[in-house]
């Protein structure tokens, strides 16, 4: 997954645990060979080739299910959460430490955008030859969701997944009492923004601190509006509290894309949140005191 995973798991005997973690770690490593956009091998990269020439292709159930939830998200997003839009990369070379030519950035922006290809299950297809697909908004939150399933499943009633941040709990802890997640402040290293105390559900965050460059002063992260090609600039982290962890980093995601409307969306929400802007001020139902239980 390209990030730091945990597993926790309370379970009577260590043969249990160890059988449960070994099922789990086996479903994340499946995911992670079908649809890393780092592996040649993988399904995304074959999905990709077809996207390059232009042409379609057959997927399967798991799969269509991820594109249905995409097409879901762009839609509820206005086009804001666009699985299309990770060929931008190519302009933004964040290791670069330099801005990208605009040029360039408008030259990508014709090949981004979902209503741009054509999506009926089980088949998809690229009319537009040159686009891609980039599943890394979803396919790290399902992963973690299946993870707690897949422990549930087995036995397990009390834990955790942490899959780089995205959190889904499974149970209370054995005394049942709530876990304490800590949510990361986006200016402040090694500081929290806030504690939770959650008895089950999921967490997930999205910010513009994960990678950035900084030029003259001003900060551009890797959250980029497909509709322009340029980060956002306005919100400095967004955390989202879910029975689902995919619907949390989505909703999360989507409030950063929306920039000054994204907290007026995660509102409408009714979901636990807390955004940070990046001049400091914060915000939503998690920001109200330093706790909150569920």
């Amino acid at each position: 997954m390209g990030t730091q995973c945990e597993i926790q798991l309370i379970v009577s005997e260590r043969k249990q645990a160890k059988r449960i973690a070994e099922l789990v770690i086996a479903d994340v490593q499946r995911l992670e060979g079908l649809y890393s956009r780092y592996r040649c091998d993988s399904l995304l990269s074959r999905i990709n080739k077809v996207a390059a020439k232009g042409g379609d292709i057959i997927v399967d159930d798991e799969t269509a299910g991820l594109l249905s939830y995409a097409a879901t998200c762009y839609q509820q997003s206005d086009g804001l959460f666009d699985i299309t839009s990770g060929i931008l990369r190519q302009a933004w070379r964040f290791e670069s430490g330099q801005l990208p030519d605009d040029q360039l950035i408008k030259a990508l922006l014709k090949k981004v955008g979902w209503h741009k290809l054509r999506w009926q299950a089980p088949v998809l297809e690229f009319p537009l030859a040159g686009m891609e697909l980039d599943f890394g908004g979803i396919v790290k939150e399902y992963a973690v969701d299946r993870a707690a399933a897949i422990a549930w499943n087995a036995g397990a009633r009390h834990g955790f997944i942490n899959l780089g941040g995205d959190i889904r709990l499974i149970g209370p802890r054995p005394d049942g009492t709530p876990w304490q997640v800590g949510i990361h402040h986006p200016r402040q290293k090694q500081a929290l923004a806030t504690t939770l105390a959650l008895h089950n559900g999921a967490v997930a965050s999205s910010g513009d601190y994960e990678r950035c460059i900084i030029v003259n002063g001003q900060r551009y992260g890797h959250i980029l509006n497909p509709k322009t090609g340029w980060p956002v600039r306005h919100l400095a982290s967004v955390s989202v509290v879910g029975e689902f962890c995919v619907v949390a980093g989505s909703a999360s995601t989507i409030a950063m894309l929306k920039e000054e409307q994204g907290p007026d969306w995660l509102e409408q929400l009714a979901l636990p949140y807390l955004w940070i802007d990046v001049h400091g001020n914060s915000g939503g139902s998690l920001a109200v005191s330093d706790s909150t239980t569920r």
